[in-house]
Protein backbone atom coordinates (compact mmCIF):
# COMPACT_ATOMS: atom_id res chain seq x y z
CA UNK A 1 0.00 0.00 0.00
CA UNK A 2 1.49 3.44 -1.09
CA UNK A 3 2.00 5.73 1.86
CA UNK A 4 2.27 3.09 4.20
CA UNK A 5 4.16 1.08 6.70
CA UNK A 6 3.79 -2.91 6.51
CA UNK A 7 3.84 -3.67 10.10
CA UNK A 8 2.87 -7.15 9.69
CA UNK A 9 -0.23 -10.12 9.15
CA UNK A 10 -3.61 -9.84 11.11
CA UNK A 11 -6.13 -12.55 11.62
CA UNK A 12 -6.46 -15.80 10.71
CA UNK A 13 -5.74 -14.96 6.82
CA UNK A 14 -2.88 -12.97 8.24
CA UNK A 15 -4.31 -9.87 6.06
CA UNK A 16 -1.55 -7.15 5.74
CA UNK A 17 -1.69 -4.32 8.54
CA UNK A 18 -0.50 -0.97 8.04
CA UNK A 19 0.60 2.32 9.69
CA UNK A 20 -0.69 5.26 7.46
CA UNK A 21 2.00 7.53 6.75
CA UNK A 22 -0.37 10.37 6.99
CA UNK A 23 -1.29 9.63 10.26
CA UNK A 24 1.63 9.01 11.81
CA UNK A 25 2.01 12.15 13.33
CA UNK A 26 -1.40 11.37 15.99
CA UNK A 27 1.44 9.34 17.93
CA UNK A 28 1.40 6.04 18.94
CA UNK A 29 2.13 3.36 21.94
CA UNK A 30 4.11 0.41 21.52
CA UNK A 31 3.82 -1.68 24.91
CA UNK A 32 4.16 -5.47 26.35
CA UNK A 33 6.24 -7.08 28.94
CA UNK A 34 10.25 -7.29 28.89
CA UNK A 35 10.71 -9.67 26.26
CA UNK A 36 7.65 -10.03 24.12
CA UNK A 37 9.47 -8.02 21.36
CA UNK A 38 9.10 -4.17 21.80
CA UNK A 39 12.50 -3.45 20.78
CA UNK A 40 11.94 -5.74 17.33
CA UNK A 41 8.85 -3.70 16.65
CA UNK A 42 10.35 -0.36 17.29
CA UNK A 43 13.10 -1.61 15.08
CA UNK A 44 10.46 -2.27 11.67
CA UNK A 45 8.75 0.94 12.65
CA UNK A 46 12.24 3.04 12.37
CA UNK A 47 13.19 1.02 9.11
CA UNK A 48 9.52 1.84 7.62
CA UNK A 49 9.41 5.31 8.69
CA UNK A 50 13.13 5.33 7.15
CA UNK A 51 12.42 4.03 3.70
CA UNK A 52 9.66 6.54 3.75
CA UNK A 53 11.77 9.20 3.72
CA UNK A 54 10.92 9.91 7.47
CA UNK A 55 14.04 10.90 9.17
CA UNK A 56 13.56 9.37 12.82
CA UNK A 57 15.24 9.54 16.52
CA UNK A 58 15.22 6.64 18.87
CA UNK A 59 17.07 5.88 22.47
CA UNK A 60 18.53 2.81 22.08
CA UNK A 61 18.75 1.64 26.12
CA UNK A 62 20.25 -1.92 25.97
CA UNK A 63 22.12 -1.40 22.75
CA UNK A 64 20.33 -3.99 20.94
CA UNK A 65 18.85 -1.37 18.64
CA UNK A 66 21.99 -0.35 17.10
CA UNK A 67 22.14 -3.43 14.91
CA UNK A 68 19.68 -1.38 12.95
CA UNK A 69 23.03 0.15 11.13
CA UNK A 70 23.93 -3.74 9.82
CA UNK A 71 23.18 -6.24 6.99
CA UNK A 72 22.61 -9.61 8.29
CA UNK A 73 21.72 -13.41 7.54
CA UNK A 74 17.83 -13.76 9.00
CA UNK A 75 18.01 -16.22 11.11
CA UNK A 76 15.45 -19.48 10.32
CA UNK A 77 12.92 -18.05 12.78
CA UNK A 78 12.78 -14.44 11.10
CA UNK A 79 12.87 -16.09 7.61
CA UNK A 80 10.17 -18.01 7.89
CA UNK A 81 7.80 -15.41 9.35
CA UNK A 82 8.78 -13.36 5.65
CA UNK A 83 7.63 -16.35 4.28
CA UNK A 84 4.59 -17.03 6.48
CA UNK A 85 3.20 -13.12 5.29
CA UNK A 86 3.85 -13.41 2.14
CA UNK A 87 6.90 -11.10 1.94
CA UNK A 88 8.04 -12.34 -1.57
CA UNK A 89 10.69 -9.20 -1.58
CA UNK A 90 12.32 -9.45 1.79
CA UNK A 91 15.64 -8.59 1.74
CA UNK A 92 18.51 -7.91 4.61
CA UNK A 93 18.99 -4.02 4.46
CA UNK A 94 21.00 -1.69 6.81
CA UNK A 95 19.35 1.19 7.68
CA UNK A 96 21.46 4.84 7.06
CA UNK A 97 22.37 5.40 11.12
CA UNK A 98 24.24 8.52 12.61
CA UNK A 99 25.11 7.43 16.56
CA UNK A 100 24.70 9.92 19.59
CA UNK A 101 26.00 9.87 23.09
CA UNK A 102 25.53 12.50 25.49
CA UNK A 103 28.75 11.60 26.64
CA UNK A 104 30.90 11.37 23.36
CA UNK A 105 31.51 7.55 23.68
CA UNK A 106 29.43 5.53 21.61
CA UNK A 107 28.49 8.39 19.45
CA UNK A 108 29.04 11.91 18.41
CA UNK A 109 28.18 14.06 21.61
CA UNK A 110 24.96 15.75 21.97
CA UNK A 111 24.91 18.94 23.39
CA UNK A 112 22.70 21.90 24.82
CA UNK A 113 23.52 25.28 26.97
CA UNK A 114 22.39 25.52 30.58
CA UNK A 115 20.72 29.09 29.00
CA UNK A 116 18.86 26.91 26.41
CA UNK A 117 17.95 24.21 29.24
CA UNK A 118 16.25 26.75 31.26
CA UNK A 119 15.28 26.81 34.62
CA UNK A 120 12.10 24.81 34.78
CA UNK A 121 14.13 21.62 33.50
CA UNK A 122 17.18 22.27 35.05
CA UNK A 123 15.16 22.17 38.79
CA UNK A 124 13.75 18.99 37.39
CA UNK A 125 17.07 17.91 36.33
CA UNK A 126 18.70 19.14 39.65
CA UNK A 127 15.21 17.57 42.04
CA UNK A 128 15.15 20.62 43.98
CA UNK A 129 12.39 22.47 46.08
CA UNK A 130 10.76 25.21 45.33
CA UNK A 131 12.59 27.35 46.97
CA UNK A 132 15.77 26.40 45.41
CA UNK A 133 13.93 26.19 42.30
CA UNK A 134 13.01 30.07 42.93
CA UNK A 135 16.93 30.70 43.47
CA UNK A 136 17.60 29.10 40.31
CA UNK A 137 15.10 31.36 38.12
CA UNK A 138 16.95 34.35 40.25
CA UNK A 139 20.06 33.05 39.13
CA UNK A 140 18.85 32.83 35.00
CA UNK A 141 17.38 36.41 35.48
CA UNK A 142 21.12 38.04 36.60
CA UNK A 143 22.31 36.40 34.02
CA UNK A 144 20.33 37.96 31.71
CA UNK A 145 20.31 41.52 33.43
CA UNK A 146 24.18 41.32 33.22
CA UNK A 147 24.83 39.81 29.77
CA UNK A 148 26.64 36.99 31.45
CA UNK A 149 26.29 33.88 29.04
CA UNK A 150 25.53 30.47 31.27
CA UNK A 151 26.91 27.91 28.73
CA UNK A 152 28.14 24.76 30.68
CA UNK A 153 28.32 23.96 34.60
CA UNK A 154 31.44 26.18 35.36
CA UNK A 155 29.38 29.01 34.48
CA UNK A 156 26.21 28.07 36.96
CA UNK A 157 28.96 27.73 39.77
CA UNK A 158 30.43 30.99 39.22
CA UNK A 159 26.66 32.59 39.36
CA UNK A 160 26.04 30.25 42.66
CA UNK A 161 29.21 31.90 44.36
CA UNK A 162 28.66 35.38 43.02
CA UNK A 163 25.03 34.87 44.83
CA UNK A 164 26.39 33.87 48.05
CA UNK A 165 29.07 36.02 48.33
CA UNK A 166 27.20 39.44 47.60
CA UNK A 167 23.49 37.85 49.19
CA UNK A 168 22.26 40.94 50.73
CA UNK A 169 22.85 42.94 47.57
CA UNK A 170 20.87 40.05 44.88
CA UNK A 171 17.94 39.47 47.68
CA UNK A 172 17.28 43.63 47.76
CA UNK A 173 17.49 43.53 43.84
CA UNK A 174 15.54 40.11 43.16
CA UNK A 175 14.21 39.16 46.41
CA UNK A 176 14.56 37.16 49.42
CA UNK A 177 17.73 34.71 48.37
CA UNK A 178 19.28 32.46 51.45
CA UNK A 179 22.59 30.91 51.30
CA UNK A 180 21.50 27.81 52.52
CA UNK A 181 19.12 27.48 49.45
CA UNK A 182 21.78 28.58 46.94
CA UNK A 183 24.42 26.05 48.81
CA UNK A 184 22.00 23.33 48.08
CA UNK A 185 21.88 24.22 43.70
CA UNK A 186 26.08 24.26 44.53
CA UNK A 187 25.66 20.24 45.98
CA UNK A 188 23.48 19.35 43.26
CA UNK A 189 26.40 21.04 40.25
CA UNK A 190 28.52 18.74 42.10
CA UNK A 191 26.13 15.87 42.13
CA UNK A 192 25.62 16.46 38.31
CA UNK A 193 29.49 16.31 37.73
CA UNK A 194 29.51 13.42 39.65
CA UNK A 195 27.13 11.76 36.64
CA UNK A 196 28.50 13.10 33.95
CA UNK A 197 26.33 15.69 33.21
CA UNK A 198 29.12 18.44 32.40
CA UNK A 199 29.65 16.49 29.12
CA UNK A 200 26.06 17.61 27.66
CA UNK A 201 26.61 21.12 29.03
CA UNK A 202 28.29 22.87 26.60
CA UNK A 203 29.33 23.61 22.77
CA UNK A 204 28.38 23.52 20.45
CA UNK A 205 25.56 22.83 20.72
CA UNK A 206 22.92 20.40 18.88
CA UNK A 207 21.50 21.75 15.60
CA UNK A 208 18.11 19.87 15.22
CA UNK A 209 18.38 20.09 11.52
CA UNK A 210 20.79 17.63 12.24
CA UNK A 211 18.38 15.12 12.57
CA UNK A 212 16.16 16.31 10.22
CA UNK A 213 18.40 14.81 7.41
CA UNK A 214 18.12 11.83 4.46
CA UNK A 215 20.81 9.98 2.63
CA UNK A 216 21.68 10.77 -0.92
CA UNK A 217 19.01 7.85 -1.86
CA UNK A 218 16.22 10.40 -0.19
CA UNK A 219 16.17 7.39 2.71
CA UNK A 220 15.58 9.32 6.32
CA UNK A 221 18.57 9.24 8.90
CA UNK A 222 17.82 6.86 12.10
CA UNK A 223 19.44 9.10 14.64
CA UNK A 224 20.24 6.29 17.37
CA UNK A 225 21.05 7.80 21.25
CA UNK A 226 23.27 5.53 22.93
CA UNK A 227 21.79 5.09 25.92
CA UNK A 228 23.27 1.70 27.61
CA UNK A 229 25.30 4.51 30.22
CA UNK A 230 22.60 7.11 30.03
CA UNK A 231 20.15 5.23 32.00
CA UNK A 232 22.34 5.22 35.02
CA UNK A 233 20.94 8.70 35.22
CA UNK A 234 16.75 8.52 34.74
CA UNK A 235 16.69 12.25 35.83
CA UNK A 236 19.32 12.92 32.59
CA UNK A 237 18.14 11.11 30.27
CA UNK A 238 13.89 12.14 30.62
CA UNK A 239 15.34 15.31 31.16
CA UNK A 240 17.38 15.60 27.53
CA UNK A 241 14.55 14.15 25.75
CA UNK A 242 11.79 16.80 27.51
CA UNK A 243 14.32 19.22 26.14
CA UNK A 244 14.89 18.29 22.37
CA UNK A 245 10.51 17.88 22.65
CA UNK A 246 10.37 21.39 23.44
CA UNK A 247 13.43 22.68 21.21
CA UNK A 248 11.25 20.90 18.19
CA UNK A 249 8.15 22.25 19.53
CA UNK A 250 9.91 25.69 19.31
CA UNK A 251 11.82 25.39 16.52
CA UNK A 252 9.71 23.94 13.86
CA UNK A 253 7.01 25.50 11.70
CA UNK A 254 3.20 24.81 11.86
CA UNK A 255 2.79 22.51 8.89
CA UNK A 256 -1.14 20.80 9.98
CA UNK A 257 -1.45 17.34 8.61
CA UNK A 258 1.47 16.63 6.11
CA UNK A 259 1.28 13.32 3.97
CA UNK A 260 3.69 11.66 6.28
CA UNK A 261 5.72 13.59 9.18
CA UNK A 262 8.93 15.48 9.28
CA UNK A 263 10.29 13.32 12.32
CA UNK A 264 9.46 10.28 14.48
CA UNK A 265 10.83 10.65 17.94
CA UNK A 266 10.78 7.14 20.10
CA UNK A 267 10.72 7.51 24.01
CA UNK A 268 11.91 4.33 25.09
CA UNK A 269 11.50 3.83 28.64
CA UNK A 270 8.49 6.38 28.45
CA UNK A 271 7.57 5.80 32.52
CA UNK A 272 10.91 7.55 33.13
CA UNK A 273 9.12 10.85 31.53
CA UNK A 274 6.25 10.88 33.99
CA UNK A 275 7.59 9.51 37.19
CA UNK A 276 7.23 12.19 40.05
CA UNK A 277 7.27 15.05 37.83
CA UNK A 278 5.10 17.83 38.85
CA UNK A 279 1.50 18.43 37.81
CA UNK A 280 2.58 21.81 36.46
CA UNK A 281 5.59 20.11 34.27
CA UNK A 282 2.67 17.27 33.53
CA UNK A 283 0.13 19.82 31.90
CA UNK A 284 2.91 21.13 29.57
CA UNK A 285 4.44 18.02 28.37
CA UNK A 286 0.45 17.04 27.53
CA UNK A 287 0.36 20.41 26.05
CA UNK A 288 3.54 19.87 23.48
CA UNK A 289 2.41 16.47 22.69
CA UNK A 290 -1.00 17.57 21.85
CA UNK A 291 0.45 20.56 19.52
CA UNK A 292 3.68 19.18 18.45
CA UNK A 293 1.63 17.13 15.37
CA UNK A 294 0.80 20.06 14.07
CA UNK A 295 4.73 20.55 13.23
CA UNK A 296 4.54 17.25 11.80
CA UNK A 297 6.16 15.30 14.59
CA UNK A 298 5.20 12.08 15.32
CA UNK A 299 6.17 10.93 19.10
CA UNK A 300 5.96 7.05 19.87
CA UNK A 301 6.09 5.97 23.48
CA UNK A 302 7.65 2.26 24.35
CA UNK A 303 7.01 0.85 27.60
CA UNK A 304 6.06 -2.55 29.38
CA UNK A 305 2.81 -0.78 30.65
CA UNK A 306 0.05 1.54 29.29
CA UNK A 307 -0.53 2.62 32.83
CA UNK A 308 2.91 4.00 33.32
CA UNK A 309 1.56 7.11 30.99
CA UNK A 310 -1.20 9.08 32.19
CA UNK A 311 -4.45 9.23 30.44
CA UNK A 312 -4.91 12.64 29.33
CA UNK A 313 -1.54 11.78 27.48
CA UNK A 314 -2.77 8.41 26.87
CA UNK A 315 -5.87 9.59 24.71
CA UNK A 316 -3.71 10.98 22.35
CA UNK A 317 -1.47 8.12 20.87
CA UNK A 318 -4.34 6.85 18.24
CA UNK A 319 -1.44 4.50 16.66
CA UNK A 320 -1.69 1.46 19.23
CA UNK A 321 0.68 -1.98 19.36
CA UNK A 322 0.25 -3.85 22.37
CA UNK A 323 2.45 -6.73 23.20
CA UNK A 324 1.63 -9.45 26.05
CA UNK A 325 1.13 -8.37 29.39
CA UNK A 326 1.00 -11.30 31.84
CA UNK A 327 -1.40 -10.94 34.98
CA UNK A 328 -0.80 -13.03 38.32
CA UNK A 329 -1.76 -10.42 40.85
CA UNK A 330 -5.10 -8.10 41.04
CA UNK A 331 -2.91 -5.05 39.90
CA UNK A 332 -1.87 -6.70 37.04
CA UNK A 333 -5.15 -8.22 35.80
CA UNK A 334 -6.34 -4.71 36.03
CA UNK A 335 -4.13 -3.62 33.55
CA UNK A 336 -4.29 -5.80 31.44
CA UNK A 337 -8.29 -4.87 31.78
CA UNK A 338 -7.34 -1.54 31.25
CA UNK A 339 -5.26 -2.07 27.95
CA UNK A 340 -7.73 -4.42 26.34
CA UNK A 341 -10.72 -1.37 27.04
CA UNK A 342 -8.33 1.06 25.10
CA UNK A 343 -8.88 -0.80 21.68
CA UNK A 344 -12.07 -0.40 19.44
CA UNK A 345 -13.29 -4.42 19.65
CA UNK A 346 -12.90 -7.19 17.71
CA UNK A 347 -16.19 -9.42 17.17
CA UNK A 348 -13.72 -12.02 16.60
CA UNK A 349 -12.23 -12.18 19.89
CA UNK A 350 -12.04 -11.22 23.60
CA UNK A 351 -9.42 -8.39 23.64
CA UNK A 352 -8.76 -8.84 27.63
CA UNK A 353 -8.30 -12.79 26.79
CA UNK A 354 -5.87 -12.51 23.77
CA UNK A 355 -3.13 -10.16 25.49
CA UNK A 356 -2.16 -12.43 28.07
CA UNK A 357 -2.19 -14.94 25.51
CA UNK A 358 0.54 -13.38 22.91
CA UNK A 359 3.40 -15.13 21.57
CA UNK A 360 6.69 -13.56 21.23
CA UNK A 361 6.22 -11.01 17.96
CA UNK A 362 2.81 -11.24 18.48
CA UNK A 363 0.69 -7.96 19.07
CA UNK A 364 -2.75 -6.27 19.19
CA UNK A 365 -2.34 -3.58 16.75
CA UNK A 366 -4.94 -0.10 15.87
CA UNK A 367 -3.98 2.06 13.58
CA UNK A 368 -5.92 5.14 12.66
CA UNK A 369 -7.55 5.18 9.00
CA UNK A 370 -7.79 7.71 6.41
CA UNK A 371 -10.41 9.40 8.43
CA UNK A 372 -8.23 9.56 11.68
CA UNK A 373 -10.43 6.36 13.43
CA UNK A 374 -9.08 3.53 15.11
CA UNK A 375 -9.24 0.74 13.17
CA UNK A 376 -10.87 -2.47 14.87
CA UNK A 377 -7.69 -4.68 16.90
CA UNK A 378 -6.27 -7.18 15.35
CA UNK A 379 -4.09 -10.19 16.66
CA UNK A 380 -1.29 -9.71 14.12
CA UNK A 381 1.76 -11.42 13.67
CA UNK A 382 4.88 -8.74 13.24
CA UNK A 383 7.01 -8.49 10.26
CA UNK A 384 11.01 -9.57 10.62
CA UNK A 385 13.01 -6.34 10.71
CA UNK A 386 15.50 -6.10 7.23
CA UNK A 387 18.39 -5.21 9.67
CA UNK A 388 20.12 -7.25 12.19
CA UNK A 389 18.18 -7.88 15.27
CA UNK A 390 20.97 -7.34 18.34
CA UNK A 391 23.57 -5.02 18.84
CA UNK A 392 26.41 -3.81 15.87
CA UNK A 393 30.07 -4.92 16.99
CA UNK A 394 32.50 -2.06 18.57
CA UNK A 395 34.10 -2.01 15.07
CA UNK A 396 31.34 -1.59 12.89
CA UNK A 397 30.00 1.16 15.17
CA UNK A 398 33.36 2.50 15.33
CA UNK A 399 32.96 2.49 11.27
CA UNK A 400 29.79 4.40 11.06
CA UNK A 401 30.77 7.05 12.94
CA UNK A 402 34.10 7.64 11.20
CA UNK A 403 31.68 7.90 8.09
CA UNK A 404 29.60 10.39 9.35
CA UNK A 405 29.36 13.87 7.45
CA UNK A 406 28.34 15.77 10.93
CA UNK A 407 31.43 14.06 13.12
CA UNK A 408 34.21 17.20 12.55
CA UNK A 409 30.96 19.44 13.82
CA UNK A 410 30.65 18.01 17.24
CA UNK A 411 33.42 16.11 17.68
CA UNK A 412 35.46 19.29 19.07
CA UNK A 413 34.19 21.48 22.05
CA UNK A 414 34.16 25.08 22.09
CA UNK A 415 34.95 27.18 25.45
CA UNK A 416 34.36 30.91 24.31
CA UNK A 417 33.90 33.93 27.30
CA UNK A 418 31.22 33.40 29.37
CA UNK A 419 29.52 33.95 33.07
CA UNK A 420 32.82 31.89 34.56
CA UNK A 421 35.46 33.89 32.86
CA UNK A 422 33.47 37.64 33.08
CA UNK A 423 32.41 36.99 37.08
CA UNK A 424 36.35 35.87 37.97
CA UNK A 425 37.22 39.18 36.00
CA UNK A 426 34.84 41.12 38.34
CA UNK A 427 35.78 39.10 41.09
CA UNK A 428 39.96 39.45 40.78
CA UNK A 429 39.25 43.43 40.79
CA UNK A 430 37.46 43.59 43.57
CA UNK A 431 39.96 41.39 45.49
CA UNK A 432 42.40 43.74 44.06
CA UNK A 433 41.01 46.45 45.22
CA UNK A 434 40.70 45.92 48.59
CA UNK A 435 44.02 44.89 49.10
CA UNK A 436 44.68 47.97 47.40
CA UNK A 437 42.88 49.79 49.64
CA UNK A 438 43.64 47.92 52.86
CA UNK A 439 47.72 48.39 51.66
CA UNK A 440 46.96 52.19 51.69
CA UNK A 441 45.51 51.73 55.32
CA UNK A 442 48.56 50.54 56.52
CA UNK A 443 50.54 52.33 55.75
CA UNK A 444 48.79 55.35 56.54
CA UNK A 445 48.60 53.76 60.20
CA UNK A 446 52.60 52.76 59.86
CA UNK A 447 53.01 56.34 59.38
CA UNK A 448 50.53 57.68 62.23
CA UNK A 449 52.61 55.19 64.72
CA UNK A 450 56.13 56.59 63.83
CA UNK A 451 57.95 58.81 66.37
CA UNK A 452 58.03 62.42 65.34
CA UNK A 453 60.77 64.87 64.24
CA UNK A 454 60.49 67.61 66.49
CA UNK A 455 64.31 69.25 65.42
CA UNK A 456 64.93 72.12 63.55
CA UNK A 457 63.13 75.36 62.69
CA UNK A 458 59.86 73.89 63.23
CA UNK A 459 61.23 72.33 66.09
CA UNK A 460 62.02 75.29 68.00
CA UNK A 461 59.17 77.03 67.37
CA UNK A 462 56.80 74.66 68.55
CA UNK A 463 59.05 74.07 71.80
CA UNK A 464 60.26 70.25 70.95
CA UNK A 465 59.44 67.22 72.71
CA UNK A 466 63.08 65.82 73.42
CA UNK A 467 62.77 64.30 76.97
CA UNK A 468 59.10 64.73 77.70
CA UNK A 469 56.58 62.29 77.86
CA UNK A 470 53.05 62.65 75.88
CA UNK A 471 51.74 64.82 78.41
CA UNK A 472 55.03 67.08 77.29
CA UNK A 473 53.34 67.65 74.23
CA UNK A 474 51.77 71.07 73.27
CA UNK A 475 48.80 72.30 71.97
CA UNK A 476 50.05 73.25 69.07
CA UNK A 477 51.56 69.67 68.03
CA UNK A 478 48.77 67.90 68.94
CA UNK A 479 46.05 70.46 67.43
CA UNK A 480 48.75 69.86 63.73
CA UNK A 481 48.02 65.99 64.56
CA UNK A 482 44.36 65.62 65.00
CA UNK A 483 44.10 67.71 61.67
CA UNK A 484 46.38 65.14 59.91
CA UNK A 485 44.40 62.16 61.23
CA UNK A 486 40.91 63.17 60.26
CA UNK A 487 42.34 64.32 56.65
CA UNK A 488 43.73 60.93 56.38
CA UNK A 489 41.04 58.92 57.53
CA UNK A 490 38.58 61.01 55.08
CA UNK A 491 40.94 60.16 52.10
CA UNK A 492 40.98 56.41 53.06
CA UNK A 493 36.92 56.18 53.19
CA UNK A 494 36.51 58.10 49.86
CA UNK A 495 39.10 55.89 48.54
CA UNK A 496 37.38 53.06 49.40
CA UNK A 497 33.41 54.05 48.40
CA UNK A 498 34.77 55.40 44.83
CA UNK A 499 36.69 51.93 44.09
CA UNK A 500 33.78 49.81 45.52
CA UNK A 501 31.21 52.19 43.56
CA UNK A 502 33.04 51.81 40.32
CA UNK A 503 33.58 47.91 41.05
CA UNK A 504 29.50 47.43 41.47
CA UNK A 505 28.30 49.48 38.47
Amino acid sequence: MDNSIFIGGGGEALAPIWLNLKRANRHGLVAGATGTGKTVTLQILAEGFARAGVPVFAADVKGDLSGISQNWTPSEPFAARAAKLGMNDYRPEASPVVFWDLYGNQGHPIRTTISEMGPSLLARLMDVSDAQSGALVIAFKMADDEGLLLLDLKDLKAIFDYMIDHDDEVSKKYGLVTKQAVAVLQRKVLELEQAGAERFFGEPGLDLNDFLRTDLSGRGIINVLDGTKLMQSPALYSTFLLWMLSELFETLPEVGDPEKPKLVFFFDEAHLLFRDAPKALLNTIEQVIRLIRSKGVGIYFVTQNPQDIPESVLAQLGNRIQHALRAYTPTEMKAVKIAAESFRPNPAFKTEDVISELGVGEALVSTLDEKGIPTIVERTFIRPPSSRVGPALPEERARTIGASPIGAKYNTTMDRESAFERLSEKEAQFDAAQAQVAEEKAAAKQERAAPADNGGLLGSILGGNRGRGRRGDNLVETAAKTVVRQASGQLGRALIRGLLGSLRR
